[in-house]
């Protein structure tokens, strides 16, 4: 079972069904987010997923009932998963996961950019164990820096780690497998390459 998970940040629908159609057979899922959305429609997360797994990367941050909402949209359109944020609190995280109703719920604890330094990096444990305590399927954890890895995997339990920064950001796939991922979450690497497949296949080379 493939451990990749493309973040699918395109903007042209026909360019990502092109990708789409090429890495799926080499994908644990393919992350959609608003940039493709906003250009292609909520329908592109139903066409994608007649190839792969989609996870919505919608980053969910708002009130309970505006949460239910975009969580209730997204199941409608085949996604199969959805990511949110927790820092909004833990009412949100909950309504999110009672709405998902089967579709996996991920929650971010600390993203892969150096701005995560700045606020999230000193709540991350607390979002971790609300993300576990609700009932979240997994977490989001940066590739850019395996030894937060390492701590955030100490407190996560059985829950799955998805790991953004593996590429363009300078994070490693085999590191950040090692220091307590499930899945590794690459983009531009992948989607910028003159063979999105072969591109693919390198990362999961270095997985595996």
């Amino acid at each position: 079972m493939s451990r990749l998970i493309l973040a699918l940040d395109v903007l042209d629908k026909k360019k990502a069904l092109e990708i789409a159609s090429k890495t799926a057979e080499h994908l644990h899922a393919i992350k959609i987010g608003w940039p493709l959305v906003m250009n292609a429609g909520m329908e592109i997360v139903s066409e994608i997923s007649e190839l792969s797994r989609v996870i919505c990367d919608f980053k969910v941050a708002d009130i309970p009932n505006t949460t239910r909402l975009i969580v209730k949209t997204a199941k409608k359109y085949g996604a199969s998963g959805i990511i949110v944020h927790s820092f909004v609190g833990r009412d949100s995280v909950r309504a999110a996961i009672e709405e998902a109703q089967g579709m996996d719920v991920f929650v971010v604890t600390e993203m892969s950019h150096p701005g995560a330094l700045d606020f999230m990096q000193k709540n991350a444990e607390k979002m971790v164990e609300i993300a576990r305590e609700e009932g979240a399927r997994g977490i989001i954890a940066p590739a850019t820096r395996p030894e937060r890895l390492r701590e955030i995997r100490k407190i996560a339990g059985d829950m799955l780690i998805l790991s953004p920064g593996v590429g363009a950001q300078g994070g490693k796939a085999r590191i950040a497998i090692e220091a307590g991922a499930d899945y590794i979450i690459v983009g531009r690497s992948i989607y910028n390459a003159s063979d999105p497949e072969n591109a693919a296949l390198k990362i999961l080379s270095e997985i595996e």
